[in-house]
C-alpha cells in the first residue's frame, strides 16, 4: 500500500490524472489510498486505484427504456476508489461520507429491506457476475465520489460500473466488456435497488467518451463513437443543480415507461420502438380514450426525440455544431411539453427545474442550447454556454440556486477504467474494459 502512495507521489499516476481530468493534481487520490490504509489497516497487500465516471445525456430524454437511441458522454466527475482483495469471502465499501456497507458473497439473493441502498447494488452486481459463471472473492473498497447526487449525472450509474471494474480487474480477467458491465449495472438497480431503468446510464459511465447509442436490441446495443472535439465549440458543458429534492420521486420516473408502454401494448407490442410511428398516428383517437393524453403526449415525445439523436449525431459528426445546439432546444421543449418531466403535478409549489429553464434562457439571451437534464421532475438542466456568457451565467444561476449549483463538466475519452503508473503498469495508463 505504501508502494501506492509512493507512487501517486512520485508522479507516476500524472498521465492517468490528466486524460481523466483534465490536470494531474494528485490530491484527491493520495486522499483515497490514504483513506484505504486507515479504513482496512489489516488489508495492506497489492492495491488498485479504480475510476467511473457520472455521465451527461447530451440527447434522447427517456427514449432508452423503449429501446431508442439516446446520445450521451461520460464527465471529469467520478468515483475515485483504491480496492483490493481481502480473502474473506466479503465485499466491504467505506465510501466517503456514507455508512460503510459489507455482504457475504454466500448471500447474493435480493433482499426486500435493502431496496434502494448501496448495499442492494453491490449485492446484485455480484450475484449478476457470479451468475455468469465467475469466482469471486472478498474485496476491500475506500471510495470518494464527485458525482453529484441526484443531479442526473447518474452517481448510481457510476458506482455500478466501479463496482463491476474492480471485480472485472481482480476476479474475471477482464473478460467482461464494457456493454456486460453496463447490462450487469442495470440489473442490479432493477431488480436489487428497486427502481425500474433502462440502460443508456451504464453505457455511458462504461464505455465513456461522446456516443450515440442504439438500444434496438437491448442484449446488444449498437454503439457508435462520436469525433467531436466538444473543447473547440466555443461552448462550455454545464449543469446546474437545482437543489430540488427527487428521493420520492421514482414513481413519477417510473409512469413515464409504464405509459409509453401502455401504448405499446394496444398494438401488442412491449416498447414503442416496435410500433411504427404512423401506425401509432393514425389511432390516437383510440389511443387517447384507452390511455389517456398523458400517455399519448409522452409517446409522441418519443418518436420525436428517437430521430432527433440521429439528427444530433450526424450534425457532431459534420462539424455543424450550431445545427446541434438547435436540436438541443427542440429536445427541451419536447420534454417540457410533451413528456411533461421538468416538474411534479402533485406538488406545483416547487418547479425548481422550470425555473432553472426559465432564467437559463434568459441568461442565455437566444444563444447556446438549454433542457432538462436526465430523468427529470428535480435535479438538474443542462446547458452549452458560450464561452463569453459563462461567467454571467453562473453567476445569474448561483444567485438563484446557491453558491457552486453550476458545474462545468469536462467530456472525458474513458469509463469504467484501472489507473495503472506509467512506469509500472500491467496496462499503460487507463483503459477501458476491453476483450478480445
Amino acid at each position: 500500500m505504501n508502494t501506492l502512495l509512493d507512487a501517486i507521489r512520485n508522479g507516476n499516476y500524472d498521465a492517468a490524472f490528466q486524460m481523466l481530468y483534465g490536470s494531474a493534481d494528485r490530491s484527491r487520490a493520495e486522499k483515497v489510498a490514504a483513506g484505504f490504509l486507515s479504513r482496512f489497516p489489516e488489508n495492506r497487500g497489492t492495491a488498485a486505484l479504480y475510476s467511473a465516471p457520472g455521465r451527461t445525456e447530451l440527447g434522447g430524454n427517456h427514449t432508452d427504456h423503449q429501446h431508442g437511441r439516446v446520445l450521451c458522454a461520460s464527465v471529469d466527475l467520478d468515483i475515485l476508489a483504491c480496492a483490493a482483495p481481502n480473502g474473506l469471502g466479503l465485499i466491504r465499501v467505506c465510501s466517503e461520507g456514507y455508512p460503510a456497507l459489507e455482504i457475504s458473497l454466500e448471500e447474493l439473493q435480493p433482499r426486500q429491506a435493502e431496496q434502494g441502498s448501496s448495499q442492494a447494488l453491490v449485492r446484485g452486481i455480484c450475484a449478476q457476475i457470479a451468475a455468469g459463471g465467475f469466482r469471486l472473492g472478498g474485496v476491500d473498497v475506500y471510495a470518494h465520489s464527485t458525482v453529484l447526487s441526484g443531479s442526473g449525472l447518474s452517481s448510481s450509474a457510476a458506482y455500478e460500473i466501479l463496482m463491476g471494474t474492480i471485480l472485472n480487474d481482480l476476479f474475471c480477467e477482464n473478460r467482461l466488456t464494457p456493454t456486460d458491465l453496463a447490462i450487469i449495472g442495470q440489473q442490479a438497480e432493477k431488480h436489487f435497488f428497486g427502481k425500474p431503468c433502462g440502460l443508456m446510464d451504464q453505457m455511458g459511465a462504461s464505455i465513456g467518451g461522446a456516443v450515440a447509442l442504439d438500444f434496438r436490441d437491448p442484449a446488444l446495443p449498437e454503439i457508435q463513437p462520436i469525433a467531436y472535439d466538444f473543447s473547440r465549440s466555443g461552448h462550455v458543458l454545464c449543469v446546474v443543480d437545482t437543489k430540488s429534492e427527487h428521493a420520492d420521486l421514482t414513481g413519477e420516473y417510473a409512469a413515464i415507461p409504464r405509459e409509453m408502454s401502455a401504448v405499446a401494448a394496444c398494438f401488442g407490442k412491449g416498447v414503442l420502438r416496435q410500433v411504427p410511428e404512423a401506425a401509432f398516428r393514425a389511432r390516437l383517437p383510440e389511443l387517447r380514450s384507452r390511455c389517456g393524453d398523458r400517455a399519448v403526449l409522452r409517446a409522441l415525445h418519443f418518436y420525436g426525440e428517437d430521430k432527433r439523436v440521429v439528427q444530433e449525431a450526424e450534425a457532431l459528426e459534420q462539424g455543424d455544431f450550431f445545427r446541434f445546439l438547435e436540436l438541443v432546444k427542440a429536445s427541451g421543449l419536447s420534454s417540457s411539453l410533451l413528456l411533461q418531466n421538468i416538474s411534479v403535478s402533485a406538488d406545483p409549489a416547487h418547479q425548481a427545474v422550470a425555473l432553472a429553464l426559465a432564467l437559463g434562457r434568459e441568461l442565455l439571451a437566444g444563444t447556446g442550447a438549454i433542457r432538462v437534464h436526465g430523468g427529470g421532475f428535480a435535479g438538474t438542466i443542462l446547458a452549452f454556454v458560450p464561452a463569453d456568457r459563462l461567467e454571467a451565467f453562473r453567476d445569474g444561476m448561483e444567485q438563484v440556486f446557491g453558491r457552486g449549483a453550476c458545474h462545468i463538466l469536462r467530456i472525458r475519452p474513458v469509463g469504467g477504467c484501472v489507473l495503472q503508473a506509467v512506469a509500472t503498469s500491467r496496462r499503460s495508463g487507463p483503459e477501458r474494459k476491453r476483450n478480445g
